[in-house]
């Protein structure tokens, strides 16, 4: 069962990493990706149902457009296979390895965390090519988190309606000051270096990191974005590639860093206080 739910699951991500590729080049040359069917970058022609296949399709033309033969980028196949491994990790990682759990609560928590995971290998792949994190993901990416965070029906009791209040600021409480406390660190990099060491994106990058790790998961995910950051920076300039004066979008670190705080944070956590 756990097989045959976890080849679905993966099927579906790739397909909507499919999606998520003409999501990001709408948004690139400002046109809306609920209208309108699938085109060619390069000569503009429509495209069929066969040439939209995840990744079968960039394999069976070797790379190429059907109709001009020009080169497909290879960012396409790698987010369908990004996010369909996203996808099963997330599906996974809610499992805990127990038999598959399709409870509506388990359901709503996979819809939420599979949304999430969607807006920020956008904002992965448009950061990467742009040195931008468009307001149009990170915006809807933090409104979802704040209703999801006030509907935690773990903190409430739904049929105490006077519970309601408390039930909701607990549920608030903690994301929120971490938050509030990530996006404020970055702020003051922007603000201080005048734009030259963070963007203003990556603040409210941040702000939603901690809205949505809570404590102490933030602290893993903002670690790892500047360990991941100076690691690939440093390879970069070893390699001739960047050199001290140049510009490396933060974006792709600090998503990165959400995923490896969301899988792997309370294991990072306890191995750290058990080495204390």
């Amino acid at each position: 069962m756990k097989i045959i739910l976890s080849l679905i699951i993966f099927v579906f991500g790739i397909s909507v990493g499919s999606f998520l590729n003409c999501v990001i080049y709408r948004l690139e040359i400002k046109r809306s990706f609920l209208k309108g069917r699938s085109f060619c970058p390069k000569c503009h022609h429509i495209l069929r149902w066969y040439d939209l296949i995840p990744i079968l399709s960039f394999i069976f033309l070797k790379g190429k457009c059907r109709y001009c033969r020009e080169k497909i980028s290879f960012q396409y196949p790698l987010v369908e296979i990004a996010t369909g491994i996203l996808f099963l990790s997330i599906f996974w990682h809610l499992n805990s390895g127990r038999q598959p759990d399709l409870r509506p609560f388990f359901l709503v928590d996979l819809l939420y965390l599979l949304i999430v995971s969607c807006l920020l290998v956008i904002i992965f792949v448009y950061d990467l090519k742009h040195y931008i994190i468009p307001d149009k993901i990170i915006y809807p990416a933090i409104g979802i988190t704040f209703v999801f965070r006030i509907l935690d029906f773990g903190h409430w009791d739904l049929l105490r309606i006077w519970d309601l209040g408390s039930g909701i600021l607990r549920s608030l409480q903690t994301p929120l000051i971490a938050g509030v406390s990530a996006g404020a660190f970055f702020f003051l990099l922007w603000l201080v270096s005048g734009g030259r060491w963070m963007g203003l994106g990556d603040a409210k990058l941040a702000f939603f990191m901690g809205l949505f790790l809570g404590f102490p998961n933030i602290v893993v995910g903002i670690f790892s974005a500047f360990f991941l950051g100076a690691i690939i920076g440093l390879g970069l300039i070893a390699f001739g590639k960047k050199s001290l004066k140049s510009k490396i979008p933060f974006g792709p670190f600090l998503v990165t860093g959400t995923f490896i705080a969301l899988f792997f944070g309370e294991k990072i956590i306890n191995c750290y206080l058990n080495l204390m």
